[in-house]
């Protein structure tokens, strides 16, 4: 069953990269008592993540700072290491939280997953953005497979 607005995000455990090594941090330590803007795509690396999807959210990170969001994450069912090389490749800096999902756990557990085995990737996360509220969802776009509309940083915005 996919998440709808006004459920509260499943426990995880995410990868991310620190100066230190990979860590790991919960749906709680992200999530807790804060406004973030999630987006989730396929594959780190890949074309449309690379070109627009990334881009996108670190160029309008100060937009949606003065509209209250305190995280901008972005998800991928990667591993921490992918995720850290891309997050630096991308120059996202402190504006875009990476989120490696490398077994997919929180990407199932929200019933957004797709199979990206005819490409070689197996189970991937679907693309879709969604805005959290102390763990609640209250926004949630999920692309139609191939397309690139609603998971943009402009169409989030206009959400706020």
């Amino acid at each position: 069953m996919t998440i709808k607005v006004g459920d509260r995000l499943p426990q995880a455990t995410f990868g991310v990269m620190t100066a230190d090594g990979p860590a790991n941090k919960t749906t709680d330590d992200i999530f807790k008592g804060k406004k973030v803007a999630l987006f989730a795509l396929p594959g780190a690396f890949t074309p449309t993540c690379s070109a627009r999807h990334v881009p996108g959210y670190k160029e309008k990170a100060g937009e949606f700072r003065a509209k209250g969001v305190d995280t901008i994450a972005c998800l991928s069912v990667n591993d921490p290491f992918v995720m850290g090389a891309w997050g630096k490749d991308q120059e996202v800096g402190d504006d875009v939280l990476m989120l490696a999902d490398g077994n997919a756990d929180f990407t199932k557990a929200v019933g957004l997953e797709m199979d990206g085995s005819k490409f070689g990737m197996g189970t991937r996360s679907q693309r879709y953005s969604m805005v959290v509220d102390d763990g609640v969802v209250k926004e949630l776009n999920v692309e139609q497979p191939g397309e690139f509309k609603v998971s943009s940083a402009e169409h989030m915005l206009g959400q706020l």
